[in-house]
């Protein structure tokens, strides 16, 4: 036998099958969501799974089968009775929370994801939750950000960019992040976009051929993927929880009943925060941490303009979106020295920022840091804070909500809106 046959006997069906698996992860035939079941999307809805957050499939399937974008950070994962996915599934609500957001997604993580499902909330409902400390001097932290980015959702926005003042701010932040630099080609195409002109032709042939190698691949593994033990463990955790709920909903009888665990489940602090995370987190610090937060702010942040990202992408696929805005844990408040004239200042400026643009379904909570067992911990809702929220999201989500009027200001991408304390000030500038 020679050597060339030899050498094809060893090596042909190997480069056989790279070729034939080439060809199905560029061909166009999947791409569809119709063949995802229903216990995929029931378990991806609560896992919390940074594989699904940074895929497509998985989260547009969900959407078109009753699910609704609950999207935010870490605050999703606190489980308990009162939880919006609980209540839902207990009192057999129209809707299901699909929960989009874990420990450091914050509002440039969320833009990129809402890449992936503009199309199925053109139109449609949201539920946003807006944590006070995103807005800290930084911003969002760059490793946090490199966990959830998805080239995925970078190359669908890249396909879909016009030059506008949301994509050219869009891609100046992206080149901020080394995520956003690991790809040199899709950096350069950044680049250009960041000082207002367009990807060569060239960089949008390798842009869309790498979206579709994506694509493909999120269609091939983000169902294996989606089948975790977290959701599976979280599905089994909300029907715990809603065994402990009345049949009946009844808002009274359900806020005693809050109050009554969230005592039972704060027994061994003095701050009402639960026992489990007081023992893990915070007892053996506690003492190093009086007044360590007594010069945080949350007013000066380029988070502001990252949040503009997100109106911008709600305002131009004409979302209707309730924003919550929690309060922070008061007694924890106190001990820290986290000063209460900056969080009203912080609540002004961020409600300004909503409020000024046609952005008007806010649920507040600034003034409700008082509520005993409004808390779970030192910044998360839980027990009483959920079931307070759902008195907004459940009417939001089950009646007519008319179609807002949004109107865009691009100043509040500028550095003056960042960097200034005062919204008028700010905004005049």
């Amino acid at each position: 036998m020679s050597v060339k046959k030899r050498l094809f006997l060893i090596f042909g069906p190997v480069i056989t099958a790279v070729i034939l698996l080439f060809a199905i992860f560029l061909s166009p035939f999947w791409l569809k969501d119709d063949h995802v079941s229903s216990r995929v999307d029931r378990s991806a809805a609560t896992a919390i799974s940074p594989m699904v957050l940074k895929g497509r499939l998985i989260k547009s399937s969900a959407l078109a089968h009753g699910y609704v974008a609950f999207m935010g950070s870490s605050e999703w994962s606190r489980f308990d009775p009162f939880h919006p996915s609980v209540l839902a599934q207990k009192y057999h609500r129209s809707y299901r929370p699909f929960l989009m957001g874990a420990r450091g997604t914050q509002s440039l993580t969320q833009f990129f994801n809402l890449q992936s499902i503009n199309q199925q909330v053109k139109g449609k409902k949201v539920v946003f939750f807006v944590s006070p400390q995103w807005f800290v001097k930084p911003g969002e932290d760059p490793n946090a950000f490199s966990f959830y980015y998805s080239p995925l959702q970078t190359t669908s926005w890249l396909q879909r960019e016009t030059g506008s003042r949301m994509d050219r701010y869009a891609a100046t932040r992206l080149l901020d992040m080394p995520s956003g630099r690991s790809d040199k080609i899709i950096a350069a195409a950044l680049t250009r976009i960041a000082a207002g002109k367009r990807p060569t032709a060239m960089q949008m042939v390798y842009i869309k051929y790498r979206n579709r190698l994506l694509l493909n691949e999120d269609e091939v593994f983000s169902q294996f993927q989606a089948d975790t033990h977290d959701g599976t463990h979280n599905e089994r955790l909300i029907a715990k929880d809603a065994r402990q709920l009345p049949s009946v909903y009844n808002y009274q009888k359900l806020d005693q009943l809050a109050g009554k665990i969230g005592q039972s489940q704060t027994n061994n602090n003095p701050f009402h925060i639960s026992n489990q995370f007081w023992n893990q987190k915070l007892k053996r610090h506690v003492k190093g941490l009086r007044g360590f937060q007594k010069h945080l702010s949350y007013l000066k942040s380029p988070e502001y303009s990252d949040f503009q990202l997100v109106l911008n992408q709600f305002a131009k696929d004409h979302t209707k979106v309730l924003f919550i805005i929690p309060p922070i844990n008061s007694r924890w408040q106190n001990y820290t020295g986290l000063s209460e004239p900056m969080l009203q200042q912080f609540d002004r400026k961020i409600t300004y920022q909503l409020r000024s643009q046609g952005f008007t379904h806010i649920d507040d909570l600034t003034n409700d840091s008082h509520v005993p067992y409004l808390m779970t911990d030192t910044i998360h809702p839980g027990w009483r804070g959920w079931l307070k929220m759902d008195r907004a999201i459940d009417p939001f989500l089950t009646k007519s909500v008319s179609q807002p009027h949004y109107h865009i200001n691009p100043q509040f991408y500028s550095k003056h809106w960042q960097q200034d304390a005062d919204p008028k000030i700010a905004a005049r500038r």
